[in-house]
């Protein structure tokens, strides 16, 4: 081994050291992890917003006002074709563990333990499904148990998890109604309930008002506002503001998830805004919802400038979604047919803006095809947990997407499954391409659409198209099989429903 005078080695240190000072920006630093804000609303259809998602303006566009979804848009990356379940607590749990709801089991909404609202039906009979929702804790009946839900493993690598209104995880008395249960550091707001007792802090935003009402669904963590004129949307945005405050200035990155009742029912006006959608000719109803509507955009608005007050714009990322499709009393979102719980694109797409400074370029969009368990493996990689990213089953990044790198959505296939027997008649959906397949279980009838021609589903092509219907019923019948997907029963004959390749008419 050669050996180096003492002075040699000393001179080569102080040269180390001094190029060190002088050309600091070479030497890598630790990027600090970005916050993420989620802002994630209810009942929300794909055109209930002055953000046009068509290809033109629509007439609700043109209804609504809600300017700080337009600034999102403008400072980030819209997304046309973005997809949710058609009904709440199903999105909410892929989104915590990036498993699609025929694999996870929890197929509708859930409430009290060990109860469905599934209803009787003369035909079928909705499978056993897991009726209680989300679990952190194994071997509770009829729950998922999933122990490294989204939000445990951004507390775990040094987040301030942050859960600001509706959870609906999990059933009443299990562990999952409980969002600090989940991995949340922090809950203002959230339990087992879909729907608050009500919107107005006059009410206590409780049902006892009534007269009626289950005090278990009573939000916690608002007794503040209790007595006073304010929207319950406003007052949750008071708590988040005071959340994120509070994480900047104890220096943690953080992940808000602030995830507004509104506009799930009952559907109360916000006055700040209801008269004038009145003076516009609307009917009650249609004032209240749009009120609702705007009150979530000025919250979003809220969240916006107080990020920028606090100088934390630059490394925080804003994604504002909805969790289905808008409910059959409010106005049809044309033109898209349907609308929330049912198969058609009106229940399941939804609207997606993605604000990530110096990532996103501002103004753009995408066409390509995102599902709500992509969230999962998205805002992992966001925070730099690429190996926690790619554990995910179901879900994948859309991050390349927001670096402008076009995806595979073309190749990749979609499904949605609703075995259950509320509301609308069960069903499962895939969608590969432009290429759309609904098979109804009930008749064992087939639907199928190009969306790329015909977005309102107003041409059904399987009987013209038999070649198609066959090839996408098999990968329908894949996918459920893959996922070990639950099919009802037939009543008169015991039997599962069979899968779409069983089907004796595509023979």
């Amino acid at each position: 081994m050669i050996k180096l005078p003492v002075k040699i080695i000393l001179l080569g240190f102080l040269f180390v050291v001094s190029f060190g000072a002088v050309h600091g920006s070479e030497i890598p630093k630790k990027k600090k992890q970005p916050n993420i804000v989620f802002f994630f609303v209810g009942d929300m259809g794909w055109q209930d917003t002055s953000v046009p998602f068509y290809k033109e303006i629509t007439a609700l566009n043109q209804r609504y006002q809600t300017p700080n979804m337009e600034r999102l848009a403008r400072e980030g990356m819209k997304f046309t074709q973005a997809y949710a379940s058609a009904v709440c607590t199903p999105s909410r749990i892929s989104l915590m563990t990036g498993i699609n709801a025929a694999r996870h089991t929890v197929t509708n909404w859930t409430l009290k333990k060990d109860v469905s609202p599934d209803n009787d039906h003369e035909v079928v009979k909705s499978p056993d499904w897991n009726l209680n929702g989300l679990s952190p804790v194994p071997n509770i009946p009829h729950t998922f148990f999933h122990s490294e839900n989204l939000p445990l493993l951004l507390s775990q690598n040094d987040y301030r998890t942050i859960h600001v209104g509706k959870a609906h995880f999990g059933a009443i008395g299990t562990p999952g109604e409980n969002p600090l249960n989940l991995g949340f550091d922090l809950n203002i707001g959230g339990n087992a309930a879909g729907g608050p007792g009500s919107y107005l802090g006059t009410n206590n935003f409780s049902a006892a008002w009534k007269g009626a009402g289950n005090p278990l669904l009573d939000l916690p963590g608002l007794e503040a506002y209790h007595g006073e004129a304010i929207y319950l949307t406003e007052a949750l945005t008071r708590e988040g503001l005071k959340a994120v405050s509070k994480a900047v200035k104890d220096n943690k990155p953080f992940y808000l998830y602030l995830s507004h009742y509104a506009n799930h029912p009952p559907r109360e006006k916000d006055e700040r805004y209801y008269q004038k959608y009145i003076d516009q000719g609307l009917n009650e109803l249609e004032a209240t919802y749009a009120s609702m509507i705007e009150g979530i955009d000025k919250s979003l608005g809220d969240i916006l400038n107080h990020l920028e007050k606090l100088g934390v714009n630059d490394n925080t990322i804003v994604v504002f979604m909805s969790d289905n499709g808008p409910p059959m009393q409010v106005p049809q979102n044309l033109p898209l047919r349907g609308h929330k719980l049912s198969p058609y694109e009106g229940g399941i797409r939804v609207p997606l803006l993605v604000k990530w400074p110096d990532v996103t370029n501002p103004g753009t969009t995408t066409d390509d095809c995102i599902i709500i368990e992509d969230i999962f493996p998205t805002f992992l990689e966001m925070a730099g947990l690429n190996k926690l990213a790619n554990k995910s089953i179901d879900g994948q990044s859309f991050v390349p997407l927001l670096k402008g790198v076009s995806s595979n959505s073309v190749d990749r296939p979609l499904l949605w499954h609703f075995p259950n027997t509320y509301y609308t008649p069960p069903y499962s959906v895939v969608r590969k391409g432009n290429w759309k397949l609904i098979y109804y279980h009930v008749d064992q009838k087939f639907e199928l659409f190009n969306l790329k021609d015909d977005i309102g589903e107003s041409t059904e092509l399987s009987k013209t198209n038999k070649i198609k219907t066959k090839e996408m019923a098999e990968l329908m019948t894949k996918l459920l099989k893959e996922t070990k997907a639950q099919m009802p029963t037939i009543n008169a004959t015991g039997q599962f429903v069979p899968y779409p390749d069983q089907v004796s008419s595509l023979h």
